[in-house]
């Protein structure tokens, strides 16, 4: 029985698994190395969607956590993405707090100003406190398959959500 338990504790915290596997590895550079403008941030698809979704498989902890994780092995200064991680999160929950019941079209539009205001974060904090030269086009792209690609890993998500909670009380 301890087996059991331990197994499905883990299948609930799958999201945050997945969040700490792609901050330790560069998955998303893979993808620039085959298109150039192929870029999107998965990480901030899924804290948005499961901050929004079930707020209790991840703290702003972990978020904050994995950022600094995902600086270190990106090589850009400590803390820059977790702050744009906690920028996400904060307007998912502001989202979950002011809305009753939500659509992939309410968390699509949603997830247009909370990537955008990371974004923005984002490359005001390189911009201004690093040496690293990033331009606005690439963060553009990044934001624009990132937007694109949240319909398809909203219905995933969904999904699994649906499925790790069957027969319980949500």
């Amino acid at each position: 029985m301890p087996r059991f338990k331990l197994m499905q504790k883990s299948i609930n915290f799958g999201p945050l698994i997945l969040l700490y596997y792609l901050s330790i590895s560069e998955i998303d550079t893979y993808f620039e190395n085959y298109f150039e403008i192929l870029s999107f941030n998965i990480q901030l698809i899924i804290i948005y969607f499961w901050c929004l979704k079930r707020p209790e498989v991840f703290g702003n902890g972990h978020i904050f956590f994995a950022g600094l994780i995902n600086d270190a092995v990106m090589g850009i200064p400590l803390g820059v993405s977790s702050i744009s991680y906690l920028v996400t999160s904060l307007v998912a929950t502001y989202v979950k707090n002011m809305t009753v019941n939500t659509s992939i079209t309410t968390d699509w539009f949603t997830f247009f100003i909370a990537i955008f205001s990371s974004n923005s974060i984002f490359l005001i904090l390189i911009t201004n406190f690093s040496d690293i030269i990033l331009s606005f086009t690439e963060i553009s792209y990044n934001t624009f398959f990132t937007l694109i690609f949240f319909p398809f890993f909203w219905f995933i998500f969904n999904f699994y959500n649906s499925a790790i909670n069957t027969g319980k009380n949500v």
